[in-house]
């Protein structure tokens, strides 16, 4: 019986509309929309995650270049966001396909109820045959609550949805050593089985490949870092043939896409992998393997190390970081806490860090600080800071009321499945 996934796809600005004329690129979103129908119709669940707000708002407004005040920029997108849906619902309706727009800021899922209200809504179009199409909202986005890149909301909203693939489209067929245009040499990296150990060795440049985006190639490696944790397998591959998506799904679906040999090393793992593709007649692509392990991260630990912001830290020492790690982990205890960051509310997110203590219990201030995960507090930073190092029974004294014996609960604690 032939399975049937959750697929998001993810388009950039680039993809959608030309750099140079900022006139919409039809021929590669009728492409799109001829796969999603295809993929629709074989029971497949699709989410298309789409730039191109603001680059079709600069073409309706006759701007040559995007402006470089906050208000202006989030009145254009205003204008394109609403022309762009409707492009891809001229489109989509030539096959009486039925979509849903969905715009979204970091603002509105702070919260875990608004995170599963988003989370339900998604699954509801789903259910109901509707393809969504997701975008941030850069009408009301400020720096403080933008995801910062569609690529980083794509794998947010792929976690969200306990999707099985996650395609990131781009200008390149797949991820390569080194820039492919001006280094003939590059070799192509078709897997990476894991991303547990950092990312793979490349050359990469942080910047967007064109005036009209704001991603490259290190947001999608960081996006596949996201989206696998989550045990979502990442595709990079090709935005002018989308066509392929199709073949690659049914790779996929076949037994020669087989887990990873960890027996082999890296050269010999690509060599094979590009036998494979070749033998099935399957474009060049890299995929990140899913972290399909007991360890990947649940809906609720993702939410809080991705969907949030963090406000501040917590230094805890080695042993609270043992406690708080283990199988049957523990909440965090006022005992263990060393030392706080920055300033922050009860209930808001903070980073964790491990530190280590000198003779009188204070932050050794040379010991370098790791960042391990995150947790949403009980007590303030005020709070925090006075009750550091104590005993839970020693909080009510220190602040006059004891709200709970823990910093955070475990069940507000959230670490990255390789930690």
């Amino acid at each position: 019986m032939t399975r049937t996934f959750t697929i998001v796809i993810k388009l950039g600005s680039s993809s959608l509309v030309d750099e140079r004329t900022k006139e919409p690129r039809l021929a590669i979103m009728s492409l799109i929309v001829e796969t999603v129908v295809k993929l629709r119709r074989m029971g497949h669940k699709v989410i298309i995650v789409s730039s191109g707000g603001i680059a079709v708002g600069l073409k309706t407004l006759n701007m040559d270049k995007r402006p470089k005040h906050l208000s202006q920029i989030q009145a254009i997108a205003a204008v394109g966001q609403g022309r762009l849906i409707g492009r891809w619902d001229s489109l989509f309706s030539q096959f009486g396909q039925r979509i849903a727009q969905i715009l979204i800021t970091r603002n509105d899922i702070r919260d875990w109820t608004q995170y599963k209200n988003a989370q339900n809504t998604i699954y509801e179009l789903l259910q109901m045959g509707v393809v969504p199409i997701v975008n941030e909202n850069d009408t009301l986005s400020v720096s403080e609550i933008k995801f910062g890149d569609n690529d980083t909301l794509s794998a947010i909203t792929a976690a969200m949805c306990g999707a099985n693939y996650l395609f990131l489209l781009t200008d390149v067929d797949c991820l390569y050593t080194d820039n492919p245009r001006t280094n003939p040499d590059a070799k192509p990296i078709l897997i990476v089985p894991s991303l547990a150990n950092g990312f793979p060795s490349v050359k990469t440049s942080s910047g967007s490949g064109s005036d009209v985006g704001t991603g490259g190639m290190t947001t999608k490696l960081i996006a596949a870092e996201l989206a696998t944790n989550a045990g979502v397998n990442t595709i990079i591959m090709k935005s002018t043939q989308p066509g392929n998506i199709y073949k690659v799904v049914s790779y996929m679906q076949s037994q020669d896409a087989d887990e990873p040999n960890d027996a082999l090393d890296s050269d010999e793992l690509q060599e094979q992998e590009l036998r494979k593709l070749e033998a099935a007649d399957v474009p060049l692509h890299t995929r990140f393997v899913a972290n399909e392990n007991q360890d990947h991260l649940k809906s609720r630990e993702f939410w809080m190390l991705h969907g949030l912001l963090s406000k501040g830290s917590i230094v805890i020492d080695t042993g609270a970081y043992a406690a708080l790690t283990r199988k049957d982990k523990a909440g965090l205890l006022p005992a263990g806490v060393i030392d706080i960051e920055g300033h922050f509310h009860e209930n808001e997110c903070v980073d964790l860090k491990v530190g280590q203590r000198l003779a009188d219990g204070a932050l050794d201030p040379d010991a370098v600080l790791q960042t391990v995960g995150r947790a949403r507090c009980n007590y303030n930073s005020i709070e925090i800071n006075k009750i550091k190092g104590l005993q839970s029974g020693e909080i009510e004294n220190a602040l006059g009321y004891a709200d709970s014996e823990y910093v955070a609960h475990r069940e507000n604690l959230a670490f990255p499945p390789h930690q």
